[in-house]
């Protein structure tokens, strides 16, 4: 494990004004008739199409985590070292795998946004469905869960009905683009993984996720339900995106491959122990792979 630099405190101040709304914290065929006279037959069901395991094309959607957000330097977006899109040799990412480096800087476009809820992703669908990708990447949940108190979180329902939006948005432009949808982030380890580093603590005091950041240390009642309560949620958002992919046949769901994911403080940002450094966007980018290939 890499040793943390120091932060000064003009750092943490730069990170409190700018992490607070970017971080987490608020921010074909038809249906004729037969001939007459002939005798009709059984209707059949569409196959299942196959799912391309080498897509020529891809399109990322999301939030923070997909732009690469604190990966690389402080408060800045990293779209290189994305992990569905980045040409970092470091991250290797989805793209890279699938298309080589050279044809992943031309034929992939990353249109995720920092600060970015499930309630921002059907225009950001319009934008990528618009390239005729034939892969589309999804991950987005972890901001409508990262809020300044559980009641702002985003409700089960709404959160359906957004990304079942962002999947009609696709779908009107782009009808036969696969998707690959990430599940939500587990915030719960997370926590576990700062609550006790001196700079983590610092850094999530200045409101970074307060949902279930904030108070690291305290074991109270109190903190231990909002904490249950945000991860509640989080499952419940997982349960709703692996739910509308199913209803479409050219949809994947990691399986909760990305909350199941054991990360520790190398896959973290050193500058704000939430967001995931280049080690662990290159972990997402291996998880992506898995199961677009698979």
């Amino acid at each position: 494990m890499r040793k943390r630099r120091h932060v000064s405190r003009a750092v943490f101040a730069a990170v409190a004004a700018a992490v607070l709304g970017v971080a987490g914290c608020d921010a074909v065929g038809g249906d004729s008739p037969a001939p007459a006279g002939t005798e009709q037959r059984s209707a059949r069901p569409k196959p299942t199409p196959a799912w391309d395991r080498s897509p020529d094309s891809i399109a990322a959607v999301g939030d923070s985590i997909t732009t690469g957000f604190d990966a690389c330097a402080v408060l800045s977006d990293c779209p290189e070292a994305s992990w569905a899109t980045g040409t970092s040799a470091r991250v290797d990412s989805l793209a890279v795998r699938l298309l080589g480096r050279s044809k992943a800087a031309e034929r992939s476009w990353n249109h995720a946004v920092t600060g970015a809820r499930m309630a921002d992703v059907a225009e950001q669908m319009t934008r990528a469905a618009a390239r005729r990708p034939q892969l589309v990447t999804v991950m987005a949940g972890a901001n409508d869960a990262c809020r300044a108190t559980t009641d702002a979180m985003t409700p089960v329902a709404d959160f359906r009905a957004q990304f079942e939006d962002a999947m009609a948005a696709l779908r009107d432009t782009a009808p036969r683009a696969q998707v690959f949808v990430a599940s939500v982030p587990n915030l719960m380890r997370l926590w576990e993984q700062g609550r006790s580093n001196p700079l983590s603590k610092q850094v999530w005091a200045l409101g970074i996720c307060p949902s279930m950041l904030s108070e690291p240390e305290s074991l109270s009642a109190a903190a231990n339900l909002r904490r249950e309560t945000v991860q509640e949620r989080v499952e419940a958002y997982n349960k709703v995106l692996k739910e509308v992919c199913a209803k479409d046949r050219r949809c994947r769901f990691d399986g909760g491959a990305v909350h199941d994911f054991r990360f520790g403080a190398e896959q973290l940002s050193e500058w704000d122990w939430f967001h995931p450094s280049v080690n662990g966007q290159a972990r997402l980018a291996e998880i992506a792979y898995r199961t677009v290939t698979n």
